[in-house]
């Protein structure tokens, strides 16, 4: 079992930065992949990163590559997404998750979910 609780969500201005941080519980941390997606009003939830337990491997989706970067401290037990050059349309609930066998895109494969940390971007 893992527990998951996001944070540093908040408001920013288009062009500006965020990184959130997601803090996991559980001695197995370091055995699984993590991964952030995000979800608008109305909108489905959508892949945002992953990374593989051993933060060897990085996958982004085409929207936020260049400007979103997915890292993991096995020793603080927490993964990060930094992001930076944020639009408005970014502007999102975002959520991590985390699995022990799967590392992709699709939600519905990752086993563990965090509550999620709202990110809004003014223009």
């Amino acid at each position: 079992q893992v527990q998951l609780v996001e944070s540093g969500g908040g408001l920013v201005q288009a062009g500006g930065s965020l990184r959130l941080s997601c803090a996991a519980s559980g001695r197995t941390f370091s055995s699984y992949a993590m991964g952030w997606f995000r979800q608008a009003p109305g909108n489905e939830r959508e892949f945002v990163a992953s990374i593989t337990w051993s933060g060897g491997s990085t996958y982004y989706a085409d929207s936020v590559k260049g400007r979103f970067t997915i890292s993991r401290d096995h020793a603080k037990n927490t993964v990060y997404l930094q992001m930076n050059s944020l639009p408005p349309e970014d502007t999102a609930f975002y959520y991590c998750a985390a699995d022990l066998d799967y590392s992709g895109s699709y939600s519905s494969l990752y086993d563990f979910w965090g509550q999620g940390t709202q990110v809004t971007v003014s223009s």
